[in-house]
């Protein structure tokens, strides 16, 4: 009778071993595959401009990722170029702000694609106060929110857009939003941005 007993408690801890392994394959192999769908590219460059931005390192590579898949030779059907999908005009106008002369291919360079698209994401984050209506202005233009923002049916306030008119653009803000919490829950990457918008009052 003892002896039985002996074995059964053998058994279920066998059991129990074997389902603690099978959940650390499970759990290593899905964190791989999530690695793999949002990796962390250019690393160097965008944890270097995040800090000299003061922007959170997920909210950048969810840009990127969203813009051009970390394709650094990405072109837009509007001509944006690089891996943060700035057009020409935009980069032209930002390089006014920088002092730097550069041609438009060089946005093709990621060291310089990485710095402007953050540069312009803090320029905008600055401008409107929150993070999705700065990302709906990298999207549709600075000019368009702002013309979205005076208008009550997008605005409460005129500071923060509760609506966005364009599917497009709305898909794009919120898409970067969720993708920037899979890095943060991914890689265990602070979130600065959007604890910054909540303590503002901001969603």
């Amino acid at each position: 009778m003892k002896e039985r007993t002996e074995n059964k408690i053998k058994l279920v801890l066998l059991v129990l071993l074997l389902l603690t392994v099978s959940v650390i394959i499970i759990y290593n192999a899905v964190s791989l595959v999530l690695q793999t769908v949002y990796p962390r590219s250019y690393s160097e460059e965008i944890s270097r401009n995040a800090e000299i931005y003061d922007l959170d390192e997920a909210l950048l590579y969810a840009l990127i990722e969203t813009e051009s898949g970390f394709d650094k030779n990405a072109v837009s059907s509007v001509g944006a170029k690089g891996l943060t999908q700035i057009t020409p005009e935009t980069f032209q106008w930002l390089q006014t702000k920088t002092g730097e002369s550069y041609e438009d291919d060089a946005l093709f360079e990621p060291v310089v694609s990485v710095k402007y698209g953050a540069f312009f994401l803090r320029y905008l984050l600055d401008e409107f106060g929150d993070t999705k209506t700065a990302l709906a202005a990298y999207h549709a233009g600075r000019g368009r929110v702002n013309e979205w923002l005076s208008d009550p049916r997008y605005s409460s306030d005129g500071k923060k857009l509760d609506v966005i008119p364009y599917n497009d653009t709305d898909f794009y803000a919120e898409k970067v939003l969720k993708v920037r919490e899979r890095y943060c829950n991914i890689y265990d990457l602070e979130n600065k941005s959007l604890t910054e918008d909540k303590e503002n009052g901001n969603s």
